[in-house]
């Protein structure tokens, strides 16, 4: 017997007008089919974007066509949980929305329709159920110690109010250490006066909250930090973290209530200007850098990396044939590693491979997501490369210690 569900609740009740105009605006062409990970590793075309939408657009005609209206239509719930699957195991790298035809926005259509499944009961899925709880008991969705989050960092003098502050973000603080030690050694080296928060005030920025659909106390986390750094005087707010900073920058000001008491930067932006009249140490390697789905499709920051690796006196930089807006994901994204953790391997694997292809003796990463996973996809390959963040990299060749 068919299970099915009366649904008399709004399909595009929690949607932007774009993007209800979006999901009757997909053609089901399959240009998204030549550049989704998933598929990449998968080969699954029922979980392809395309599938997806046809899928949701189908929910929709049940619930709010003329017909639905008049006589009632019914959802098949084994349909529903089909679909909430699927769209939990994109990594919303938003690559097929940067080669969709039509212009569709995936990286924030993708999760607006999470948000709809969990507001039906049907997601998040797994180990993501947790993370709501784990911020409000520890500020971070892994539910690690709060007082362990900045043990990494470096012995520095900071102020207590600055112009500059520094948010590490939650995965660099407990799963890319590396990364975060070197975005504050080379902050101080270029001179950069800033403040951080203390390890119980820095909490998650939201975004594994917005991007599991799990909103009910997004809000709320969002202005314990906007205003514990609103105290300390700043006029800029520095994260090396691509999700953080397109969160911060997107999202932010709507969950705060308003226009945010500062600007927010990503590192990149504050380093490449600063690293003239800085002694860096000659490297003669061939570097291939990889652009974060978050930074470089989210954001638009793609030269401000390369610019600081090609003032490192001998580098040599190559390119993925897929890099800026159309770089691949390294498969970490959309907080479905830690469910689809084979995916996310599988697909690390393929910027591994291609990397070695090209040539490069390094792989160089800027965002901490990427360097967890890429790390962890090494592990047992036959195929190996050094992987670095672009700052680690930096205050290596600069010296600086802490």
């Amino acid at each position: 017997m068919m299970r099915t569900l009366k649904e008399r609740e709004s399909f595009t009740k929690g949607l932007t007008p774009r993007q209800v105009a979006e999901i009757e605006a997909c053609t089901q062409c399959g240009e998204c089919l030549r550049y989704c990970p998933v598929q990449e590793v998968t080969k699954r075309r029922e979980i392809a974007p395309a599938s997806k939408i046809r899928m949701y657009r189908d929910f929709i005609k049940r619930t709010e066509s003329l017909k639905a209206i008049l006589f009632g239509d019914e959802v098949d719930c084994g349909l529903l949980e089909e679909f909430t699957r699927a769209v939990f195991e994109c990594t919303t790298c938003g690559a097929c929305g940067q080669f969709c035809p039509v212009g569709i926005d995936t990286q924030r259509l993708w999760p607006a329709l999470r948000r709809e499944m969990v507001r039906r009961g049907l997601g998040p899925i797994g180990p993501q159920v947790e993370i709501p709880d784990n911020i409000l008991r520890t500020g971070n969705p892994y539910g690690l110690p709060a007082g362990d989050r900045f043990r990494w960092r470096p012995e520095l003098s900071l102020p207590a109010e600055a112009e500059f502050g520094y948010y590490a973000g939650c995965t660099g603080a407990y799963q890319a250490t590396p990364m975060v030690r070197g975005d504050l050694l080379v902050l101080k080296a270029v001179g950069l006066e800033f403040t951080m928060l203390s390890e119980e005030e820095e909490v998650c920025c939201g975004f594994p909250l917005f991007i599991t659909g799990q909103h009910e106390i997004l809000a709320e986390t969002v202005r314990k930090v906007v205003e514990a750094f609103s105290l300390r005087q700043i006029r800029y707010l520095v994260s090396s973290c691509p999700c953080c900073v397109n969160m911060m920058t997107k999202d932010w000001p709507y969950l705060y209530g308003g226009p945010l008491p500062f600007k927010i930067l990503h590192i990149s932006q504050v380093v490449a200007p600063r690293l003239k009249g800085l002694s860096l140490r000659h490297y003669r390697r061939r570097l291939i850098y990889h652009d974060p789905c978050y930074l470089s499709r989210g954001m638009g920051i793609i030269q401000e990396p390369r610019q600081i690796l090609r003032a490192i006196p001998g580098v040599e930089l190559v390119e993925f044939d897929r890099h800026g807006r159309e770089s691949r994901c390294c498969g970490a994204g959309g907080a479905a590693r830690k469910v689809f953790h084979e995916n996310a391997i599988g697909i690390a694997r393929l910027s591994i491979d291609e990397a070695i292809q090209k040539g490069a003796e390094r792989l160089v990463l800027s965002c901490p997501a990427c360097y967890e996973k890429v790390n962890e996809a090494l592990e047992g390959y036959d195929k190996q490369i050094e992987v670095v963040d672009i700052m680690e990299l930096i205050a290596d060749l600069i010296g600086v210690e802490g």
